[in-house]
């Protein structure tokens, strides 16, 4: 992955909501790079500002702060005319496949409506022909083309959307957890299709999931979040080989072991959870962290390299 070329690059990018106590710090100061080619997985509680950075990458949500750049150039703070070009290489597959679909157009009419809104076709028959080809590429029968979202099971109604976002050759998909609304072995098939459609013609993904065993499956590099905050980012046999923060060490002991002859020791995190209103310094961790120190309550780690493209933000690793 060391010869690949950064396709996004985000630059302590920002997220603040106003309330009525304050703002909200959905992302903090957020700093990463994604590979041409390659998935990054973003994983976190709910809550943890996960889905709100992968629509602040692409838009969606104007960031507060920070930066964006793609394909080398800052869109951070673009034109409504530059947003809308930038949505043919810069797309989002939704959680809910059928929240996400409108329940009065048929298979062919979502899957050609981005080709409709960018007149990306000829003819009317040039128009059938890509939807039959994205069809195709997806997996759909050609036979459900008239068939509405309700009369479909949510694997076929995530290959609309995922046919859907393919539509306009994007070099950039954003999945805000694609399979959490989906059966396991539906899930299976989303996932395989979605590493098959990136062997075939090199789509890069941002895959947000709260499932570590999803994002260890497709993702090539895995980032941390918690509370808004980047906690701990680097590659994904890396993670799993040697989590260092304590938090990714909690997320780990939580995933299941289908056995019944082994027991994991489960890391409990138990305390009050940080309000991610106005949060003073300090680590928003540290509450619930069974290792802290008087620095963790009053200084705000930074994110540093522990080892050769290893991130961690906490300061028991700092020595």
């Amino acid at each position: 992955m060391d010869d690949k070329r950064i396709l996004l690059e985000a630059k302590d990018l920002k997220k603040y909501f106003k309330t009525p106590m304050g703002y909200l710090h959905a992302v903090d100061g957020v700093s990463f790079t994604i590979e041409e080619g390659t998935t990054l997985g973003i994983v976190g509680e709910s809550g943890c500002g996960k889905s709100t950075l992968g629509r602040a990458l692409i838009g969606l949500n104007e960031p507060t702060g920070g930066q964006v750049i793609f394909n080398g150039n800052d869109i951070t703070h673009v034109s409504k005319k530059r947003r809308k070009q930038l949505f043919t290489d810069m797309q989002m597959i939704f959680q809910d496949p059928f929240s996400s679909l409108d329940p009065r157009m048929c298979v062919a009419d979502l899957i050609g409506e981005p080709l409709d809104v960018y007149r990306a076709y000829t003819s009317k028959t040039d128009r059938e022909k890509k939807i039959a080809e994205l069809m195709d590429t997806v997996g759909l029968a050609r036979r459900v083309a008239y068939a509405f979202p309700h009369q479909l099971d949510g694997g076929r109604r995530q290959r609309i959307g995922v046919a859907r976002a393919l539509a306009l050759d994007p070099k950039l998909v954003v999945c805000d957890e694609p399979v959490s609304a989906l059966d396991v072995s539906i899930q299976a098939q989303i996932l395989n299709l979605l590493k098959q459609l990136q062997k075939d013609i090199g789509l890069t993904y941002v895959f947000i999931t709260h499932d570590l065993s999803v994002v260890k499956h497709i993702s090539h590099k895995i980032l941390i979040m918690y509370m808004g905050c980047l906690v701990e980012m680097c590659e994904t046999e890396e993670f799993f080989r040697n989590p260092t923060h304590p938090y990714s060490k909690g997320l780990l002991s939580a995933i299941p072991i289908p056995s019944i002859h082994v027991e994991r020791n489960r890391i409990h995190m138990d305390g009050e959870i940080t309000s991610p209103i106005e949060p003073a310094p300090g680590c928003r961790f540290a509450p619930r962290c069974r290792s802290t120190c008087s620095k963790c309550f009053s200084v705000t780690p930074e994110l540093k390299e522990i080892s050769p493209g290893h991130f961690c933000a906490c300061h028991m690793n700092e020595n």
